[in-house]
């Protein structure tokens, strides 16, 4: 192969099972609120709709958490409900193997109705989440991979592996959603600083010989 050449890479694939969490934000309402109003500034401050696969009437940009600080606290619960769902569901202490999670993207999206998303996935990234700050009666479901269709509800966290296609089909119910991806990156202690020299020996190291 010339220096010049592409390398071919060639793709089988397999039936796997790949985990999806939940969980329930209602106990944290001032959180939640920040995050409702911070997309509301952003639609005055960035009005203008990012172009993706989501089809909705608004999105933010796509790191809207650097553009307003009250997207911090929840992209903060975030990181740390996924970091309970490796350990409790899938063994993995991430704190314990010097690895952290951190928000690399952050956008909030308003759905009207006949507003959905095509069918995407969010690789590179590691984890991606979509918190629901609103949803009707009659907004669509989340579906993953075309098969599996989860119901949402307000103030509902959903996790999942970033490389699991999914998306939203049309529906007649509004909702307002923040959405994330979650990339690893090493976490490793401060390195101990060396022990303090005790002064005595120092002095006594430094002084001259006798009959020097």
């Amino acid at each position: 192969m010339t220096d010049t050449a592409k390398p071919v890479v060639n793709h089988l694939t397999v039936e796997t099972t790949m985990p999806i969490f939940w969980a329930d934000l209602s106990h944290l309402p001032e959180h939640l609120l920040m995050a409702r109003q911070a997309i509301d500034e952003l639609r005055v401050s960035h009005p203008d709709s990012v172009q993706s696969n989501v089809r909705s009437v608004y999105m933010s940009p796509w790191k809207s958490h650097q553009l307003n600080a009250k997207l911090v606290p929840i992209c903060q619960t975030v990181t740390d409900y996924a970091k309970q769902a490796a350990l409790q569901h899938m063994n993995t202490d991430l704190s314990r193997l010097n690895w952290g999670l951190q928000v690399t993207d952050c956008w909030g999206a308003v759905y009207e109705e006949a507003d959905h998303t095509i069918p995407h996935s969010h690789f590179p990234s590691d984890f991606s989440a979509v918190v629901y700050l609103e949803a009707e009666d009659g907004c669509a479901p989340i579906v993953f991979a075309n098969k599996l269709v989860v119901q949402r509800k307000p103030r509902m966290l959903i996790m999942f592996p970033s490389m699991l296609v999914h998306s939203v089909r049309k529906s007649t119910g509004n909702r307002v959603v923040l959405a994330m991806n979650m990339h690893k990156f090493p976490s490793f202690p401060p390195a101990a600083p060396p022990p303090e020299e005790d002064p005595a020996k120092a002095e006594a190291q430094s002084a001259p010989l006798p009959g020097a």
